[in-house]
C-alpha cells in the first residue's frame, strides 16, 4: 500500500463556476481510488481569464463574468489564505454539489451553505464583493494558466513527467464522470497523449451537457 508521500501529486486548477471543471474534478477523485495519485487543489478564475477579451464575448457570458464569476472565487481564495490550501478539496465539493448538482447556481446563499458544510466561518462571505487577496487569486490563476496558455479555460491539470518536467493540459472534458476502471483508462490515456512532445489537441463537438450524478 502506497503512503500519501509516495503518491504522485496531481495539481488541479478549478473555478467553482464551471460545470465542466466540476465533472473533471469528480473523475479525478475517482482516479484517486484506482491509481496512486493525490490531488492538490488550486484556484483559477474565469473572470480573470476573460478580462482582456470581455467585450468580445456573447452578452450573456459577459454578464456572467461581471456579476456571477467574482464572488465565489474571492471567497475561496480567502478560505485558502486564512485556513490553508487543505480546505479547498472539501470546500470545492460542497460548492460544486450546491452550484451544479442541486442547481442552486453560484449564489451567495449557495456559497454560504458550502462554507458551513466545509466547517469554515461564515465571515468569509465578507470577501464576496472585494477581497484583500486579489493578488493571491491572480497569482494562483497565473500559475495554472501559464502551464497551458491563454487559449483554454478550467480545469488545468499538471502531473510530474518521467523526466521531472510537468505534463500539463486543459480538461479532459467528459460527461458523465467515469468511475472505476473507466476512470483509470481515461487517466492512463490522457497522460499517454499529453506526454507526447508537440501534442496539442484532440477535440469533437459536444452533443450533450454535463450529467451530474
Amino acid at each position: 500500500m502506497s503512503t500519501v508521500d509516495e503518491k504522485t501529486p496531481v495539481d488541479f486548477w478549478f473555478d467553482p463556476l464551471c460545470p465542466w471543471a466540476w465533472m473533471t474534478s469528480r473523475w479525478v477523485l475517482e482516479v484517486e481510488k484506482v491509481r496512486d495519485i493525490k490531488v492538490r487543489w488550486h484556484l483559477m478564475s474565469l473572470a480573470v481569464l476573460n478580462e482582456p477579451r470581455l467585450d468580445e464575448l456573447p452578452e450573456e457570458y459577459q454578464e456572467m463574468m461581471r456579476t456571477k464569476a467574482w464572488g465565489p472565487v474571492r471567497v475561496v481564495i480567502a478560505a485558502q489564505q486564512e485556513h490553508g490550501a487543505e480546505v479547498l478539496g472539501d470546500l470545492y465539493t460542497a460548492l460544486g454539489t450546491r452550484i451544479h448538482n442541486r442547481g442552486e447556481g453560484p449564489t451567495k446563499e449557495a456559497v454560504a451553505g458550502a462554507l458551513e458544510e466545509a466547517g469554515l466561518p461564515a465571515s468569509l462571505l465578507d470577501h464576496w464583493d472585494k477581497t484583500p487577496y486579489e493578488a493571491e487569486l491572480r497569482a494562483s490563476h497565473k500559475e495554472g494558466i501559464d502551464l497551458v496558455g491563454q487559449d483554454v479555460g478550467t480545469p488545468v491539470i499538471a502531473v510530474p513527467g518521467a523526466d521531472g518536467n510537468q505534463i500539463a493540459f486543459f480538461g479532459p472534458v467528459v460527461t458523465p464522470a467515469p468511475k472505476g476502471d473507466e476512470a483509470a483508462k481515461l487517466w492512463d490515456g490522457t497522460l499517454l497523449v499529453a506526454s507526447v512532445p508537440g501534442f496539442y489537441e484532440i477535440k469533437r463537438t459536444r452533443t450533450q451537457g454535463p450529467i451530474f450524478d
